[in-house]
């Protein structure tokens, strides 16, 4: 009996460390903090970026304003394996890469019609409560902008 219920309280005790250490870093929703951000002029503003791991695969959802002041949604699916992935809602890209560096940090490349357009550091802090993208992007019209956006975790 003692031992059926020692065995009970370690597979409970493995479930809950298996749901608390199945979240990365990354996965919630991330509010940009306007006043911590610089962002280049005619980029566009993610407002918030919500990450949802499902399996293996994450979903990546952005929400926020355009360059032209017009709001902006586009989601990603794919993995942290650096491959392209395809972008919905984006008209700046239509693929995206993510690639995991380490457990706070992530290197992103968008593409559109196969050229390379934007290319972004990501990393979450320490304590897990903010996230910086340093971020670089060729726009339309051929012009490099560059921009530090800091979000807040929700």
């Amino acid at each position: 009996m003692k031992f059926k219920a020692i065995f009970a309280a370690l597979v409970m005790c493995l479930a809950a460390a298996a749901v608390c250490f199945a979240d990365d870093a990354f996965t919630g929703t991330w509010k940009l903090n306007e006043a911590k951000s610089k962002l280049s002029a005619g980029m566009n503003k993610n407002t918030t970026v919500t990450y949802e791991v499902s399996g293996d695969s994450v979903k990546i959802t952005l929400d926020g304003v355009g360059a032209d002041g017009k709001a902006t949604h586009d989601e990603w699916t794919g993995k942290y394996d650096g491959k392209d992935y395809p972008v919905t809602g984006n008209s700046m890209t239509d693929t995206r890469a993510y690639k995991k560096v380490n457990e706070h940090t992530l290197e992103a490349t968008g593409k559109k019609d196969g050229k390379v357009v934007l290319t972004a550091k990501i990393t979450v802090s320490a304590d897990g409560k903010t996230r910086t993208v340093a971020v670089t992007q060729t726009g339309a019209d051929g012009k490099k902008s560059t921009g530090t956006a800091v979000y807040d975790k929700q």
